[in-house]
């Protein structure tokens, strides 16, 4: 099973960007759909953006203008560029992954905290 783990987490202020990253240990060109997740504290794991193998992106609407999600199959990485980054953004971001079998990947988690 191909390992996903992230980076780019961090403290950021409010109105501030960060780049997460996600590192594929195999192909992801196997993968059908990528997508970020976040954990807000005491609240469910929650899709923030998906990308499938054809680039068709999609996103949670309090994400929408804000969040990128981009693949690159040729690197196996998934990135998530967040900008106008608030405070209600802070969470545990997670990579996600379906292969066209429907076995999923997880990673660990990344830390994000939007404060001042």
């Amino acid at each position: 099973q191909v390992q996903l783990v992230e980076s780019g987490g961090g403290l950021v202020e409010p109105g501030g960007s960060l780049k997460l990253s996600c590192t594929a240990s195999g192909r992801t060109d196997n993968f059908y759909y990528m997508d970020w997740y976040r954990q807000i504290l005491g609240q469910p794991r929650a899709l923030v953006a998906r990308i499938t193998a054809l680039r068709s992106a999609s996103y949670a609407d309090p994400v929408k203008g804000r969040f990128t999600i981009a693949r690159d199959d040729e690197k196996n990485m998934l990135y998530l560029q967040m900008d106008s980054l608030k405070p209600e953004d802070t969470a545990l971001y997670f990579c996600h992954a379906n292969d066209y079998m429907g076995r999923e990947s997880w990673g660990q988690g990344t830390q994000v905290t939007v404060s001042s």
